[in-house]
């Protein structure tokens, strides 16, 4: 379906993106070095401009040297500072205009800061690896850097032979010449620039089960020392992918890989078709498993169904940590109930301080979002009833795939599945700070 826009700046990110125009596509062309750290590139972006005409657009492009800025194959005029490349065409773009930017850029790339430290580029011991949520993917690309703004990608990556290089996405070639390799992948469904995921690293490559006729391939790709402990820890991640097709409605992508780095990383981090985890993740007792869940949810909810801006997010994380509690009950481990009632009494000791619908930068990430977010999913299925719940869900994921969506637009959704209305739920779960009651089934919200 066609990608809702949403109306303005995203307020946590004023600076980020451009709403003046959208893109269809990117096409980049990259070269990398690992030991020197050293990134060349060339972006083919493809685009529509909006209602009005376009004198100047930005795009979002960290500290690189920039070589050359073409718009419809002509020369532009461009300033580059602060992280935006501010372009200017020769000749205005009509509105409603198709146009072409192309970009070339070199230089050592870093990761951008944030108030969650350093985002998207980060070269490591032996590698590189892109983790961008939420505005890290500047300090690779350049790109019109919001969650709405959802484009297909074709990436190229010319590293030395001895590396693999794995992006989200179908590999379409695999060249060698010398003693490079050039990777190419194409990922067709509209994506959102913070989840384009990358990792170049020393892997070996698993096929996870087997996908069968129409079935969805996943691969793992992991330093084989740690093959073992992984063959463990994902080992359940075929069933993982069959129950939430169930649940949640067809996998919306063409395939789905996981990466392990040879290095720590606080958290894994989902991508478009891809997840990336550390190797503190892998410890061949399935420590991790909910995570392992967590993230292939996320692409349904967050990748395919993405959040209109950056208050949303609850609906990424809130749906994810549902996921979890799903995949639990289904497996044999604790039921959803038990793990909202321990959700709820940690969220009791806590500072009742947060709005789901609207977080504020600084709580983005906060742990009170997820168990809240995901309390909030549970008091939904307790007043509608598994039937409706699900059935909920699936349209929801099916409705808005490749879209962007909104509190607002979820709250109206749920509506349609309820026999009575459900607002005092969600203004008691998502738009005040108060914690209710504990849902449970047969008892509503219990608001």
């Amino acid at each position: 379906m066609a990608v809702q826009q949403s109306v303005g700046q995203d307020p946590y990110f004023p600076g980020n993106g451009d709403r003046r125009y959208r893109v269809h596509r990117y096409e980049l062309t990259l070269d990398y070095r690992p030991a020197p750290n050293r990134l060349s590139g060339a972006a083919r972006i493809n685009a529509i401009a909006g209602r009005g005409q376009l004198t100047e657009f930005q795009l979002n492009l960290a500290d690189f040297r920039v070589g050359r800025v073409r718009v419809d194959g002509r020369a532009a005029h461009y300033t580059h500072r602060g992280g935006k490349l501010r372009v200017r065409p020769a000749k205005p773009l009509r509105a409603g205009a198709a146009f072409t930017v192309e970009v070339q850029w070199s230089g050592n790339p870093r990761p951008v800061s944030s108030p969650w430290g350093g985002l998207g580029w980060e070269e490591l011991e032996d590698g590189a690896l892109v983790a961008s949520q939420p505005v890290g993917a500047p300090s690779w690309y350049p790109c019109n850097d919001r969650p709405a703004d959802k484009a297909s990608y074709q990436i190229s990556v010319t590293t030395p032979s001895a590396y693999a290089v794995v992006a989200g996405g179908r590999l379409l070639t695999r060249t060698t010449k010398a003693s490079t390799t050039t990777w190419v992948y194409e990922q067709a469904a509209p994506t959102s620039s913070y989840l384009v995921g990358l990792s170049i690293g020393k892997y070996q490559t698993v096929l996870l089960g087997d996908p069968g006729p129409g079935g969805v391939p996943q691969h793992g790709h992991i330093p084989a020392h740690l093959l073992p402990r992984f063959s463990r820890d994902f080992a359940r991640q075929p069933a993982m992918m069959e129950l939430f097709q169930e649940l949640f409605g067809p996998y919306p992508f063409d395939e789905y890989a996981v990466v392990v780095t040879e290095e720590e990383l606080d958290v894994p981090v989902e991508a478009q078709g891809l997840s990336l985890f550390g190797s503190n993740h892998v410890d061949g007792a399935r420590g991790s498993e909910r995570l392992v869940a967590h993230e292939l949810a996320h692409q349904w909810f967050g990748n395919s169904v993405s959040i209109a801006d950056w208050r949303q997010i609850w609906l990424n994380e809130g749906f994810a940590k549902y996921a979890e509690w799903l995949w639990s009950e289904r497996s044999g481990g604790r039921g959803a109930q038990q793990l909202a009632a321990a959700a709820h009494r940690s969220l009791s000791a806590l500072p009742e301080d947060l709005r789901l619908a609207d977080p504020g930068r600084k709580s983005m990430f906060d742990d009170r979002l997820y168990q809240r977010g995901g309390l909030t999913l549970h008091a939904v299925r307790c007043a509608l009833g598994d039937d409706a719940f699900f059935r909920m869900l699936r349209e929801w994921a099916g409705l808005h795939r490749g879209g962007a969506v909104t509190t607002a637009a979820f709250t109206a959704h749920v509506a349609r599945f309820a026999d009575e209305p459900l607002d005092e739920l969600f203004d008691a779960w998502v738009y005040r700070t108060a914690l209710p009651p504990l849902p449970s089934s047969g008892t509503g919200a219990a608001v």
